[in-house]
């Protein structure tokens, strides 16, 4: 086993920008305009918010999907709502009517006239979330702030990057700043745009917030667009943050596909980045006690921080 593979072992992120893009991509032909004829929540937990109730929201059609931050949102008449947050465990499957039926691992199932959608959680956290919400206001909460890169611009990006002093991993994973950007995708990103992963929002020039923003819309695009081809016309299967042809997630020890040196990795709690010294430092290695340090008022203290 590699050393990139040793990293990935039992580890799971929470499904990104490209991931959820793809799910609603296969909902679509799914459930979109159909009638969803009963939800039965298997366990209660999962279950955050019940206004309107499941037996509510049965017999309503879906008439339209949409992505709040890594969120995944399914309109249904009346102004009903059902908001979705998968976490770092959870993944939706898909199983068509008179095939395989959802075992004993889904969490909730969404049984419509084609299928069953199933909410599964890998683990004995249960983390996984379905809110019910009624009229827009009840999806306020869930909406984080966080600027959506692909529909803005350069100018906007900028300013909204330097709105606080954060370093750039931090700020890139801030939902509050920037949405659906999570680990996984952001450590793409500096890699791409050769920046480390401490540099200081306000001490970025021009041009180096100009190529974040060009590396971020690109990293964003290209993944999405490699992940809608992977799955064709089927539905995502192996939705993990660890992907082949990454260039340094999750490749920890692996050469850079740049330069060949070694991938390097910097851990604070529970959150692991990965970069190439050679691309992105300098040269420099950013030691895990100075990462500490420098992150100790810098860096999420809870899951909720990073969705």
């Amino acid at each position: 086993m590699s050393a990139g593979a040793g990293a990935r072992a039992g580890q799971r992120e929470v499904p990104e920008l490209p991931d959820i893009a793809v799910y609603l991509d296969c909902l679509a032909p799914r459930v979109l305009g159909r009638t969803l004829e009963r939800l039965i929540v298997r366990n209660p937990f999962v279950l955050r918010s019940v206004s309107p109730s499941p037996d509510e929201v049965a017999g309503a059609r879906v008439i339209e999907l949409r992505r709040l931050g890594k969120r995944i949102v399914l309109a249904l008449e009346g102004e009903r709502f059902i908001v979705i947050h998968l976490m770092i465990a959870g993944r939706l499957r898909w199983h068509a009517a008179g095939g395989k039926q959802p075992g004993r691992i889904a969490l909730a199932l969404f049984e419509f006239p084609d299928g069953t959608l199933a909410l599964t959680e890998a683990g004995t956290k249960r983390r996984a979330s379905i809110h019910l919400v009624s009229g827009e206001s009840g999806l306020e909460p869930f909406r984080r702030g966080g600027l959506e890169v692909l529909d803005a611009g350069e100018v906007e990006f900028a300013e909204r990057l330097r709105s606080e002093n954060h370093t750039l991993k931090r700020a890139l994973t801030d939902p509050r700043l920037f949405s659906g950007i999570g680990n996984a995708y952001s450590d793409e990103i500096l890699h791409r745009a050769r920046l480390s992963p401490l540099a200081l929002t306000r001490k970025l020039d021009d041009a180096d917030v100009a190529r974040l923003f060009e590396a971020t819309r690109k990293t964003l695009v290209e993944w999405t667009a490699r992940l809608r081809a992977e799955v064709g016309e089927g539905f995502p299967d192996k939705v993990t943050a660890f992907r082949e042809g990454m260039a340094v997630h999750g490749r920890y020890g692996q050469p850079c596909p740049e330069c060949g040196a070694p991938v390097q990795r910097i851990r604070y709690a529970d959150n692991e980045t990965n970069y190439c010294a050679r691309c992105q430092t300098g040269g420099r290695l950013l030691a895990d006690r100075a990462m500490s340090r420098l992150l100790r008022e810098d860096w999420p203290r809870s899951i909720d921080e990073v969705e």
